[in-house]
């Protein structure tokens, strides 16, 4: 498993490294103190399980920085960490494509919960502020838009977190078919990455396994 730690103090990538170790000793972590660090390591580490990024950084903020991710790095999950906890925060940063928000001051166990729940392809969300940011702005359930079967199928295995190698094995079709109908999903929520696609999908009605 290889995690990116971005954070502009170094004390904190190095307390989070030693937290991450509680998840696999053999854990490979890539540390970066920037926004343009990060980016450039992505070419490098291509192989990466899980981003851990900062909402405050130098150079970029984390909104920015989410929406370069969702170009770059679409298929590696983001975990926004914070030293601000509120519901506002935390709903900008899903919206923008994060997989979960947690606090700094957040304990280790609940730190290493949030990244097997990203992990597992589910959102994190920290109980407290899980009520505040579920609720849909208007108070109603937004007209949940169509796709064609095929694409539905395709959804629900991208809801369930599979990837695009385990969705084509089981719907039995090729890979780049279903690099497609993910092309198309996320033009049709018109977002940009898997996270942003899933959110908007659970907005709509769409379930795991239904």
């Amino acid at each position: 498993m290889k995690i990116l730690v971005i954070d502009d103090h170094e004390l904190v990538r190095e307390g989070l490294q030693q937290v991450l170790r509680g998840l696999d000793q053999d854990i490979d972590i890539v540390q970066a103190d920037n926004a343009q660090e990060s980016l450039a390591l992505l070419v490098s580490h291509r192989d990466l399980d899980l981003i851990l990024l900062d909402y405050h950084l130098p150079d970029m903020t984390g909104l920015e920085m989410l929406q370069q991710l969702g170009r770059r790095a679409p298929e590696v999950p983001v975990l926004m960490i914070s030293g601000m906890a509120n519901a506002h925060l935390m709903r900008q940063v899903l919206h923008a494509g994060a997989a979960g928000f947690i606090s700094k001051s957040s304990s280790s166990r609940a730190l290493l919960k949030a990244i097997k729940v990203v992990l597992d392809g589910d959102i994190y969300t920290p109980e407290d502020l899980r009520d505040l940011a579920g609720q849909i702005v208007d108070g109603s359930m937004p007209k949940r838009p169509s796709l064609s079967r095929t694409q539905e199928r395709v959804f629900r295995c991208m809801i369930d977190g599979l990837s695009n190698r385990d969705i084509a094995l089981k719907l039995e079709v090729g890979e780049e078919t279903i690099k497609s109908h993910v092309t198309s999903i996320l033009r049709h929520f018109d977002v940009q990455n898997r996270t942003q696609a899933v959110l908007a999908g659970v907005n709509y009605g769409f379930r795991p396994g239904i």
